[in-house]
């Protein structure tokens, strides 16, 4: 019984001492000027040892640990920004502690990539950050969203691909997820998974305007590998005659063609001075980029009919 009550004691100092070093810690983030070091400012930076500490409590200990760090976020906005150098180890030790706090991984990469002033400017941490949640939360598509973005953010379409089809292969997911890697792939020059991704789209959704919008990207990646060839096949023609062909009947005729290129929807494809290749009708084709004609002036929004 008395050592019971031994162990009963030892365990509530233990508790209670870890409670007032967090406390210490949480006041110093309130109080401590911009300027203070990482080392002034955490008492106790392993997040291990805190969970040690925590005996059973690191759930409650987190949820401190997040509001400190939206606080201290908050604060050292409020006063014109600054290094955020508590941010990464509050956050990490916040996710640490409950690694399925969401919202510290959902705002916390928010946090950490956005530019000084308005954050830490640190995208390298932010991917560190929701990589983490995607392994300890493997089912939420929402974190491989996140993921996704912050890749696109630094204009890394592979990987932006790969996190939104990582989510769109997920339970309960949302069908958009498929649609945006189809979109990264495509936007990186991946033009065969682009294909299968929007091909895939295509054939699953119900949806008519989701089908649309597949089938016009489907049409887009052809035109991109239509121009693309014949691009290099009017370079060969010059190279051998000494000058750009006007028209591609004259490429037919000199055998270089067997007939005159058609696009997707069967318009013909013409030719701009200098050998560039164009297509006939752009509006027909939202989304496209390579191939517009130089005098073309876009649309306000791409019009799309629903498919059948």
């Amino acid at each position: 019984m008395i050592r019971s009550r031994k162990v009963t004691v030892v365990a509530s100092t233990v508790l209670v001492c870890s409670m007032v070093s967090a406390a210490l810690l949480l006041h110093k983030v309130d109080q401590e000027p911009p300027a203070a070091t990482l080392q002034q400012m955490l008492y106790i930076s392993s997040p291990k040892l805190l969970k040690r500490l925590s005996l059973g409590y690191e759930g409650l200990l987190a949820d401190i640990y997040w509001t400190r760090t939206v606080q201290y976020f908050g604060g050292t906005h409020r006063r014109g920004g600054g290094t955020y150098k508590l941010l990464w180890p509050l956050l990490n030790i916040t996710t640490q502690l409950d690694p399925h706090l969401i919202p510290a991984y959902e705002f916390g990469g928010t946090f950490l990539l956005a530019k000084p002033p308005e954050g830490a400017g640190d995208p390298a941490k932010a991917i560190e950050l929701v990589q983490y949640g995607t392994q300890m939360n493997p089912t939420d598509w929402h974190l491989f969203y996140d993921l996704a973005f912050i890749y696109y953010d630094l204009k890394d379409y592979r990987h932006a691909a790969q996190a939104f089809l990582r989510g769109s292969q997920l339970p309960h997911t949302h069908l958009f997820l498929k649609v945006m890697a189809a979109q990264m792939a495509q936007h990186g020059d991946d033009l065969e998974t682009a294909r299968m991704m929007w091909s895939e789209t295509y054939e699953t959704t119900h949806d008519k305007m989701i089908k649309a919008n597949a089938a016009a990207h489907l049409r887009v990646i052809q035109v991109d590998e239509d121009v693309s060839a014949l691009e290099k096949l009017v370079q060969t023609y010059r190279e051998r005659t000494g000058h750009f062909p006007k028209t591609f009947s004259e490429m037919v005729s000199s055998g270089f063609l067997r007939g005159i290129p058609l696009d997707p929807l069967r318009h013909p494809y013409r030719l701009e001075p200098g050998g560039k290749v164009v297509v006939t009708n752009p509006d027909a084709l939202p989304f496209l980029d390579k191939g517009l004609p130089s005098d073309y002036v876009p649309s306000p929004a791409p019009k799309l009919t629903p498919e059948n």
